[in-house]
């Protein structure tokens, strides 16, 4: 029953008692007590519950494998909004976070992350048609009248004060869901995400459409591409050691590639993931 208990409490956004646990974030303690605590950010394809409560996406789907081979079988899960991750995870409401979050460096100082678990480009969800001609962000950047809207907390915020586009064209909203509502009611023209939450957001839906061709950002000389992977409070040192080491292990074999894949994911992208470096992500390289 405990996942069902965490799951009404995150509905309803009651996360103080959570705040209060005394649950140990230690690999023995865990294992004493037979389930870890974890946590979504409720975003197809990343980390998402089903329509029966159970937790699915890139994220999820790696983290139950890798930890089924540490001996940990059960996840609670905790559905947060993005933004809230890693307050969350620092204020010990949960003890790993499996949203597939950009490695970046501002995020390593407050977090511990893993190696990656998946790369992604960008994209631009559209009205159907596209009728603002949209193929990029420096499109957006070029005209002041045009909104652009994006979750709260989201790295296309860094990725926009890159590319020098203001605070005020900018409209912020709670989940990727209230993207479809955002543009279609006009409050903003476009909405920015990663390829994979547009392309998934398009499908079943008439009203919109992937702005394609699109042309992924290029700020300070590189085009921007991120990593996502799991993060974990930094004290939790043996928890982390042992979540990784069996992550490096997971990602050498052909289940943890058919999982990305089954989620969209390109075999390019499968092996960007497999070579990129957390040091060098949170250096900035």
């Amino acid at each position: 029953m405990r996942s069902n208990f965490y799951r009404s409490l995150a509905a309803v956004g009651l996360t103080v008692g959570l705040a209060a646990s005394a649950h140990a974030a230690s690999l023995e303690q865990i294992k004493k007590d037979g389930y870890i605590r974890g946590a979504s950010a409720n975003e197809v394809p990343y980390s998402y519950m089903d329509e029966s409560g159970a937790a699915k996406g890139i994220g999820p789907d790696v983290a139950a494998a890798v930890l089924k081979s540490m001996g940990v079988k059960e996840v609670d899960w905790t559905v947060t909004p993005f933004g809230s991750l890693i307050p969350g995870l620092k204020a010990r409401r949960f003890d790993f976070v499996a949203a597939e979050q950009n490695i970046l460096p501002e995020r390593c100082k407050q977090v511990q992350f893993t190696t990656p678990n998946s790369s992604y480009g960008e994209g631009l969800l559209v009205p159907k048609g596209n009728p603002k001609n949209l193929h990029s962000y420096e499109d957006i950047k070029k005209d002041p009248s045009l909104k652009v809207a994006i979750v709260s907390g989201a790295d296309q915020l860094d990725f926009f004060h890159g590319l020098g586009i203001p605070d005020s064209q900018i409209v912020m909203i709670q989940a990727n869901a209230d993207a479809l509502s955002t543009i279609q009611t006009g409050r903003a023209d476009a909405y920015a995400a990663t390829e994979l939450t547009v392309a998934k957001l398009v499908q079943g839906s008439t009203n919109v459409e992937h702005a394609e061709p699109f042309t992924d950002p290029v700020i300070a000389g590189k085009s921007v591409r991120s990593y996502g992977g799991f993060d974990f409070r930094p004290e939790d040192k043996d928890l982390y050691k042992a979540f990784n080491t069996a992550l490096v292990a997971f990602k050498k074999t052909d289940d943890y590639k058919k999982i990305l894949m089954s989620y969209g994911l390109s075999a390019e992208s499968v092996e960007a993931a497999r070579t990129k470096s957390t040091e060098d992500l949170c250096a900035g390289k």
